[in-house]
């Protein structure tokens, strides 16, 4: 599932003032630590200001992160074979597979995604995005035909997945699988903020592959910014700067993982519902919500709607969100009603 994101962390691009490794500064001031380390096929990014915390939380903070983040990714990936989710797909058609209360929770995050989207987000789609060529063994060699189509689409159908509370459990309806990787590092975001909260920390900006979540001001009354890429593919540029102190932010793109055929272009965004590429021009979506794995899906979402449909949706559903959209050769900013609202 990780290794091979269908959403490239290159989409979120240029988070500024993010760097690796890990640093202590001594100064009047309090300083600020760094740390950084790889997840679920990606690399995390932390930055907290160690105030009201104890030297001995500060030198646990690295193996207890690690610690979390490997306990999500060992219930959650598709590459490890005994991970909750790699039961559940190969358990047959029918049968309950026990889950852990934390899966429980991203599962469910995930199915009121695709309720409130009508299906835009759908964790069952890797069997389209496998037939695509996006999968973990991308190929590009062939277009897939109308019957293999419909073949995959028979595997996929969020509504065929059933969810029990107690005691945790998921069931199938028909033959599927599902991929929790448009949801799993926001959630894994969240974890983190919610771990160093409780940790007494005030002052911090979590990354993971991508989303974000940030919480206070630095000590110079700075306020956490993010760069969100432009779509250009001749260069590297930053599209516009975000405040982002308070907010979750997750951005979907399909500017960097596409193929063109017969000049044909192809996206990797997948429409469920159809079992084809989104035609639309939409290039990217930024979301900004308070929690980052709602922030994540919903960016998914966005980007399979298109731009006429995702605005009417961001608007109805009071949801700040930054579309970049393809005019000929040149891109277009739209933004909802509540992201002008906070971001002009």
């Amino acid at each position: 599932m990780f290794a091979s994101n269908l959403r490239l962390v290159s989409t979120f691009a240029f988070l500024l003032l993010l760097q690796a490794g890990c640093s202590v500064k001594h100064e009047e001031k309090p300083e600020m630590l760094m740390l950084s380390g790889a997840t679920m096929g990606t690399t995390f990014n932390l930055k907290y200001y160690p105030k009201n915390i104890s030297l001995h939380s500060v030198k646990n903070i690295r193996p207890t992160v690690q610690a979390l983040l490997d306990s999500i990714e060992d219930k959650m990936s598709t590459y490890l074979p005994d991970s909750e989710i790699s039961r559940f797909n190969q358990a047959p058609v029918g049968q309950w597979t026990d889950i852990s209360e934390q899966t429980l929770k991203v599962v469910e995050i995930a199915r009121t995604a695709s309720e409130t989207t009508e299906g835009a987000f759908d964790i069952s789609v890797a069997p389209l995005v496998n037939l695509w060529g996006f999968g973990p063994n991308f190929s590009t060699d062939s277009i897939p035909g109308g019957p293999a189509i419909d073949h995959a689409l028979e595997r996929v159908g969020y509504t065929a997945l059933e969810i029990r509370i107690t005691p945790p459990a998921l069931l199938k309806n028909h033959e599927m699988s599902i991929d929790l990787s448009g949801v799993a590092k926001g959630y894994a975001v969240d974890q983190v903020a919610e771990l160093f909260e409780t940790m007494g920390l005030e002052v911090f900006m979590v990354e993971i592959g991508g989303e974000i979540r940030t919480r206070g001001r630095k000590t110079d009354g700075q306020s956490w910014k993010i760069g969100v890429e432009s779509p250009r593919t001749d260069a590297r540029s930053v599209q516009r700067i975000l405040d982002v102190s308070g907010w979750a932010v997750a951005t979907s793109g399909d500017y960097r993982n596409f193929f063109e055929k017969n000049g044909q272009r192809y996206s990797h965004t997948i429409d469920p519902a159809t079992g084809y590429p989104v035609t639309h021009d939409m290039a990217s979506v930024t979301v900004l919500m308070h929690e980052a794995a709602q922030a994540d899906a919903l960016a998914t979402a966005l980007l399979v709607m298109g731009p006429e449909k995702a605005l009417l949706f961001a608007n109805t559903h009071n949801l700040a969100a930054l579309f970049i959209v393809r005019d000929g050769a040149a891109y277009t900013e739209v933004a909802s009603g509540s992201f002008r609202q906070y971001f002009n």
